[in-house]
Formats: structure tokens, C-alpha cells, sequence
């Protein structure tokens, strides 16, 4: 089965309710040609899609940046109005991402800290999860390995609070076409190579501050906190999700075997 069916994934794979992104629209890059930050890249038996140069319109890339908020160095900030996310370094520098969040209402806010950090995370619905929506997750009550068909991508940042797990992650996504824009459940969403540089960057206890509306208002102007559009899941065949779980298993065991 071709890894296209997986993408539509009822939690990556959306459609747009109102234009992708503020701001300039034409890219600098040639067809079919992509920045080497995002170029393609292979871990063990999986291939990580390059990403596709219209994803990658300006803002919509990783870049450094100054920053001049309060934060201290290695503080990771969202930003889920704007749909950025910066990682605080030394002198008043960040590295900013653009980030996919959760639908207003049900995204993160306020402080956490990263609980843990994972490779290839596997995902399962939680038990409100599928009280909430019990056609769209009981089909995957099972769970779904780590790999190309995880929600959660290349890596996971764990958000904790009080000492405990709020069931928010910072991850990756193999559905390119929502960053920087909001929709799904309350997670943030990175390319897959984002989330793996700021995942090595990142340590376990590193502080986690989300910014208010007025806040990025604040620090990004108006438009800026009003940019990205409103994504619609769309709903998938569990069994083509599974079958690709499988295949992907059995490559997995090809590559362990070649090693």
C-alpha cells in the first residue's frame, strides 16, 4: 500500500477552511528542489520525506532569530496564535519553528516542562479521547507503533505538569500541509525535521511557556498572531492504516536482518 493512503490520517490529514498562511506566498526555491535543512533523510529502515518547497513559503521555515523576551536560555516557547515555536538560546537569540497546534478551545496553554523525550513514539487514543469521539479513535484503541504511520512522527516531547503527564506532546507529523496552521486535538506539530533538531537540542526538564492571544499580539503584531488557517480531519480506513503498519514492520525486520 503506498505511504499516500496513510496520509490521510484522520489526525494529519486536513483540508483548508480559510487560507494556509499569512504573509508572502511565492518561493525563492526551484521546482522540485527543497532547503537541505529539510532535504530527505534515512533512520535505520524508514525514509523521511524531503519536504515539498510550498510548505516552506516564508515564515513557514526554521530559522534563528533575535529574541528579546524574558525567557532563559534552552526555555521553549509557543507561540499557538502566530504558530511558532522558539527555542531560547544565549544572547538574546532563538531558533524559530513553525508549529501546527490544536483547535482553539482544546490546544495547550500556561507552563510545562518536557517530561521525556522519545524516537519513533508509538500513539494511543486516550480512554476520553474515545468517549469523546468514539467513531474516529476506537479503531485504534490498539495503538499505533512507532514509524511513518505514528501521529506523533520522528520524535515526541512529553509536556508535564505538576510532576504529571498532560497528555500534550510537541512531535513531528507526516502531514507537512498542516504546519502553520491549527486543527486536531491540542498537540503541537513540527516537520519531522524540525522536531528532530529540536529534539536534540532539548533536554528533559527544560521549561515549556505557551503564550495568551495578547501576548503574541504583543510580540508579533496582529497579523502575525492571526496567521495559519483552520484545518478539518478527515477520516481514514482503519485497515489501510494497519496494513501499512504492517508492511513497515516487515521492513523493519529486512533491515535488523541486512545489519
Amino acid at each position: 500500500m503506498p505511504f499516500a493512503a496513510v496520509r490521510s490520517f484522520f489526525l494529519l490529514t486536513c483540508s483548508f477552511l480559510v487560507a494556509a498562511c499569512a504573509g508572502p506566498m511565492s518561493s525563492d526555491m526551484p521546482g522540485g528542489s527543497t532547503y537541505p535543512e529539510y532535504s530527505q533523510m534515512q533512520e535505520g529502515h524508514i525514509t523521511i520525506d524531503a519536504i515539498d518547497p510550498q510548505y516552506l513559503r516564508e515564515p513557514n521555515r526554521r530559522t534563528s532569530v533575535t529574541y528579546t523576551g524574558d525567557e532563559a536560555p534552552g526555555t521553549i516557547v509557543v507561540d499557538p496564535y502566530a504558530k511558532f515555536l522558539y527555542y531560547v538560546q544565549d544572547g538574546q537569540n532563538a531558533i524559530r519553528y513553525p508549529v501546527a497546534v490544536g483547535r482553539e478551545g482544546r490546544g495547550f496553554s500556561g507552563r510545562a516542562t518536557i517530561g521525556r523525550k522519545a524516537e519513533w513514539p508509538g500513539w494511543t487514543p486516550t480512554a476520553n479521547m474515545i468517549r469523546s469521539d468514539p467513531e474516529a479513535y476506537a479503531p485504534f484503541a490498539k495503538g499505533i507503533p512507532g514509524g511513518k504511520a505514528s501521529p506523533l512522527g520522528a520524535r515526541a516531547l512529553y509536556l508535564y505538569r505538576g510532576g504529571r503527564d498532560t497528555y500534550y506532546r510537541i512531535h513531528g507529523t507526516n502531514d507537512p500541509a498542516t504546519i502553520g496552521n491549527q486543527g486536531s486535538a491540542g498537540c503541537i506539530r513540527l516537520f519531522n525535521q524540525d522536531i528532530i533538531d529540536l529534539h536534540d537540542r532539548v533536554s528533559v526538564g527544560a521549561p515549556v511557556v505557551v503564550r495568551s492571544y495578547e501576548e503574541s499580539v504583543a510580540a508579533e503584531g496582529v497579523e502575525t498572531a492571526n496567521r495559519g488557517g483552520e484545518m478539518v480531519p478527515k477520516p481514514v480506513d482503519p485497515e489501510s492504516v494497519y496494513a501499512y503498519v504492517e508492511e513497515e514492520q516487515q521492513r523493519k525486520a529486512e533491515y535488523e536482518a541486512s545489519e
